[in-house]
């Protein structure tokens, strides 16, 4: 007869497939039509720019810029979640802000060649280190697209859902030189797949650690680093079954420690009718704050009837734009 331990680690093997199947499974017909690139939105709003360095992610570049975009003006760097493309960045709502607050958006795009799925690769070794892989080639957008249209180097910031939340955290971690903040939504921790022993357990929020282990992985990813790091906002569905609502608290938990700020929150209050903390580091500078999003399912929070976005599989009209909160704490209004 089986043991104890050995029934429960059967069982957890067969839950662990089972939600491998599940989320690698193709969406039925009418959901994964809906996600087909879109050619006519796409080519009205972003192109493509090619050479943009040696590539080691094999990631394809986009970008949108406003016809009277200024030098010196704010970069924004756009990641689309599992199944989407460039098309992101527009139905999240972030070309719309661009046209009028005036700074310019990359987007890079992933690939089936790369991942079925279309994600990026966040939970890759080959692909989260500094020099390598997907995220050596959106730094290299980075720098191509400051160089094209001569953008400000400090403020400079990357956003992402999902898989493109996740490696948003990714470029906080690896190239923190490059960006002065991140917007993660329904994103994860990084070294998450590694703490947890996979893809799967961390979106499920099983990895168990503490705030200096967490932070340790981001301080590993970049020796030696004196600062600053970049600051961290967090959109989060109570109701996400995808990834789970404890990848907020753990994200908070990492981002915090590499600040040197306390876990608590030194602001709460509400913002849109949602639970919205703010955390600061002893300076007082606002280091962290988050958002969550209540009854939210894995998404994209936008705000159609405001202006903000297009509600899209996996964007999700809940009276609150993640991409304008984002715009005004990161102050790209102001020249």
């Amino acid at each position: 007869m089986q043991t104890r331990a050995a029934r429960l680690t059967a069982a957890l093997t067969a839950l662990l497939a089972a939600l491998a199947a599940a989320l690698l499974t193709p969406r039925p017909a009418v959901a994964a039509a809906s996600l087909l690139p879109r050619p006519a939105v796409a080519a009205a709003s972003l192109g493509e720019v090619t050479g943009f360095g040696s590539n080691p992610g094999a990631l394809r570049m986009f970008r949108h810029e406003p016809p009277d975009l200024p030098a010196n003006a704010p970069v924004v760097v756009a990641l689309h979640g599992c199944g989407q493309d460039a098309g992101y960045a527009v139905d999240s709502g972030w070309t719309a802000l661009a046209d009028r607050l005036r700074f310019s958006v990359v987007v890079p795009q992933q690939s089936t060649a790369n991942n079925l799925s279309k994600c990026f690769d966040w939970f890759q070794a080959g692909d989260i280190a500094r020099g390598a892989g997907e995220a050596a080639s959106i730094a290299q957008m980075v720098d191509r697209q400051l160089a094209d249209v001569r953008g400000d180097a400090s403020r400079v910031y990357v956003t992402g859902l999902s898989a493109g939340g996740g490696m948003t955290a990714v470029m906080m971690a690896v190239y923190p030189e490059k960006f002065a903040a991140g917007g993660i939504v329904a994103g994860l921790p990084y070294g998450c797949s590694d703490a947890a022993g996979g893809p799967y357990p961390c979106m499920y929020g099983w990895a168990n650690q503490t705030p200096a282990q967490w932070g340790d992985r981001v301080r590993r990813a970049r020796p030696g680093y004196p600062g600053p790091w970049p600051a961290l906002t967090v959109f989060q569905g109570s109701a996400d079954g995808t990834v789970k609502p404890s990848n907020m608290t753990d994200l908070v938990r990492q981002w915090t420690d590499v600040q040197g700020a306390d876990q608590g929150a030194d602001v709460s209050d509400t913002v849109a009718g949602y639970p919205h903390r703010l955390y600061r580091d002893p300076s007082g500078r606002i280091v962290a704050e988050t958002y969550s999003v209540t009854g939210m399912g894995h998404g994209q929070p936008v705000d159609p009837a405001a202006g903000c976005g297009n509600t899209a599989p996996y964007i999700l009209d809940v009276h609150l734009c993640a991409a304008g909160r984002l715009s005004d704490t990161w102050g790209l209004g102001l020249g």
